[in-house]
């Protein structure tokens, strides 16, 4: 992570200065597998985060929750849900019964916000909560994903459940979503193909 310099409040206008880091789009893939398990087996005491944030440029609820299903449900899909002007009822309970363990996640990983230096993997921009490690990975392969070195080296430090396959376009569904109402029509037909996939599924 780069070591914060100096933050604050100037003419009004909060800020933050950064170390600069040279970073390179390629580089030790199994150790950054190592370092995001490692975050991952960080755990915290139910699913969420002391505040609220960002995904990108569009709030993130983060309040407390001790069901998944309802976290994933009310804080996650349902306000882009309503944002995009869709609804998708069938899918509030499609959690029901997955508990896992509330991980320390990045929150918003894809290639864009990793990278390499000298001293190895770093990984920034995130929108941290803790909530299914599941997320994560599911997202890392949205956008093109990393290395098959990268994958096989995380399954090695913390394997993926069996559910796994089906439940990566639900946790997917979040970022497209965001996308679409960030960005636009362009992600409209993305959009419902992975409704219309777990419409399949679920009902």
């Amino acid at each position: 992570m780069p070591r914060v310099i100096d933050h604050g409040i100037k003419d009004g206008q909060a800020f933050i200065s950064l170390e600069h880091l040279g970073l390179r789009g390629s580089g030790d893939s199994v150790a950054l597998a190592r370092m995001l398990a490692k975050l991952h087996r960080q755990t915290g005491p139910r699913y969420g985060w002391h505040r609220d944030g960002y995904i990108g440029l569009s709030p993130q609820a983060n309040a407390w929750a001790d069901d998944w299903s309802e976290f994933w449900w009310s804080r996650r899909l349902a306000p882009q849900l309503a944002r995009a002007g869709l609804r998708a009822e069938f899918l509030r309970h499609a959690l029901k019964g997955h508990r896992p363990a509330p991980s320390l996640l990045h929150g918003d990983l894809w290639s864009g916000n990793a990278g390499f230096i000298d001293d190895g993997p770093v990984l920034f921009d995130p929108a941290v909560y803790y909530g299914d490690r599941e997320a994560d990975l599911a997202m890392s392969e949205l956008f093109g994903g990393f290395a098959p070195e990268f994958y096989a080296a995380y399954e090695q430090e913390l394997p993926l459940d069996e559910g796994y396959a089906w439940r990566k376009p639900l946790y997917n569904l979040y970022h497209l979503l965001n996308h679409l109402n960030l960005f636009g029509a362009g992600y409209r037909a993305q959009v419902e193909a992975t409704l219309g996939l777990l419409r399949q599924r679920l009902e």
